[in-house]
């Protein structure tokens, strides 16, 4: 059973990092969510994708509230970090203190951080959508079929 949940973990990792990609590119999520659906179907087989979804809709529950602040305010929640960074940046060069330097390293980190966090929550969030879109197609499919 651990193989298994190693070889999930690759799977979601590998369908996130797609997501990722994908969110490079200036596009509607409806463009998004197509252009994954044709990778993320030579990547991981229809029957595999449930167990995918609700894995990553299980780690985005276990900590709701933060996902969901982070994944649409990740720019808001890091603006004071790059503040105070750029501040202590400011501080520590004009003043000549080496101490002020310790401001910047810890507002950067902190901001660059909430940056990467947000930014994984929205792709899982894309990877979501996109698997519940390719369900939706696959369930339209059938019901098609078996009007037939």
């Amino acid at each position: 059973m651990d193989k298994m949940d190693k070889k999930m973990e690759s799977q979601v990792e590998q369908l996130v990092l797609m997501a990722q990609d994908e969110m490079t590119q200036y596009s509607t999520d409806a463009l998004k969510i197509e252009k994954l659906r044709r990778k993320f179907s030579f990547a991981v087989p229809y029957p595999e994708q449930k167990a995918l979804r609700e894995a990553i809709a299980a780690n985005l529950s276990q900590n709701f509230f933060w996902s969901k602040m982070l994944g649409e305010n990740r720019q808001m929640l890091a603006l004071p970090f790059w503040g105070m960074g750029g501040l202590g940046l400011l501080l520590g060069i004009s003043f000549k203190q080496p101490l002020d330097f310790i401001a910047p390293v810890i507002g950067f980190y902190l901001a660059f951080r909430i940056q990467k966090w947000g930014w994984e929550v929205e792709a899982k969030n894309l990877v979501i959508k996109t698997l519940d879109d390719i369900e939706a197609g696959v369930e339209a499919a059938r019901a098609e079929s078996a009007k037939q």
